[in-house]
């Protein structure tokens, strides 16, 4: 169970943010700070700030996207169990990078433009968008059961799809994809790293726009209706937008998942289900968590490192667990 609703004050507002703000820039500074090649005194400045900085800042814009997904995706299907990944978005980006690995499209030249992995798995995240919106789409409306099960049958065919390009990889090759579908923070440069941040701002601020509709949903889509809330269109906007945080992240660093699990929950019951506090609070505390899972990803076993998404997923794992036994199946509501 909740917390008793607390009055959103502008005081409670701005205090909770900077809690969370000084949380993220604490992790920044311990992530920058510390890794595998050792601490920043006995690191080469060119390592320091061209290799390890732009990594960190990356691993909080991609935790960002994750747990602003997750939070509205948890308001938009009313679960707390929810997760970015359900939706079938995943399963296409995925498969787009996957694809540019075997088949040699990340060296692709357009023009003056070097197309990468990350290009191709966020075309396949585009595709899957459309592909989904579409055939969820019945008679002109947008139902939740629809497009879950059309998520579902997606993952799982693009899951196919991979096994089988796997099939006919090298050693080499799967190698690469087996690394890429795991998850880890690439060391891309500044300038790619601001463009991210500037697409996941933004879209997190157009889902911050709509926070007291995702607390109108609380009262269930005919309850919200009531109170004057558009909800095919704010199930189109959540998806769409939800969706292309997903596929940002994954287009850069393959499957990450539990983000947009944990951290929306964890603050749901620290902060309460205001969407208008829930949602800028998940986008700092899902950067904050990320640094920390790429700091212990270089440290636990360096100088090797381990995939960002195996750390995620030795913690996201037993607590998913631990929530669907305490929430007797995932069954209860907000």
């Amino acid at each position: 169970m909740h917390r008793p609703r607390k009055p959103l004050t502008r005081a409670r507002f701005l205090l909770s943010l900077a809690g969370m703000a000084l949380l993220l820039l604490l992790c920044l500074v311990l992530g920058t700070l510390f890794g595998a090649g050792g601490n920043a005194a006995g690191v080469d400045p060119v390592i320091l700030y061209k290799v390890r900085l732009p990594r960190v800042l990356l691993a909080a814009v991609l935790g960002s996207a994750l747990a602003s997904a997750g939070v509205v995706f948890q308001a938009f299907l009313r679960n707390p169990l929810a997760d970015p990944y359900v939706l079938g978005v995943s399963g296409g980006a995925s498969l787009g990078g996957v694809a540019a690995l075997i088949f040699g499209l990340g060296g692709t030249q357009i023009g003056v433009a070097r197309l990468g992995v990350p290009f191709f798995a966020f075309l396949g995240a585009l595709g899957a968008l459309v592909l989904i919106e579409r055939i969820a789409t019945v008679d002109g409306r947008f139902t939740v059961y629809t497009l879950l099960l059309t998520g579902a049958i997606f993952n799982a065919f693009s899951s196919a799809l991979i096994y089988f390009i796997q099939s006919i990889a090298s050693l080499e090759e799967l190698q690469a994809i087996v690394f890429y579908l795991m998850g880890s923070v690439p060391s891309i440069g500044y300038g790619s790293v601001g463009l991210l941040a500037a697409a996941s701002l933004l879209a997190t601020v157009a889902l911050a726009a709509l926070a007291k509709d995702y607390n109108a949903l609380s009262l269930g889509e005919e309850g919200a209706s009531q109170i004057g809330v558009d909800v095919e269109r704010l199930k189109r906007r959540t998806f769409l937008l939800g969706s292309l945080l997903t596929a940002l992240a994954v287009s850069v660093a393959g499957l990450i998942g539990f983000v947009g699990l944990i951290i929306p929950h964890l603050l749901r019951l620290v902060l309460g289900p205001d969407h208008r506090l829930l949602l800028p609070a998940c986008f700092l505390g899902g950067g904050a968590f990320l640094v920390a899972a790429d700091l212990a990803a270089r440290m636990v076993i360096a100088p090797n490192e381990i995939p960002i998404g195996v750390v995620t997923a030795l913690v996201g794992g037993p607590f998913f667990l631990f929530l669907l036994r305490s929430r007797g199946g995932g069954n209860g509501a907000f």
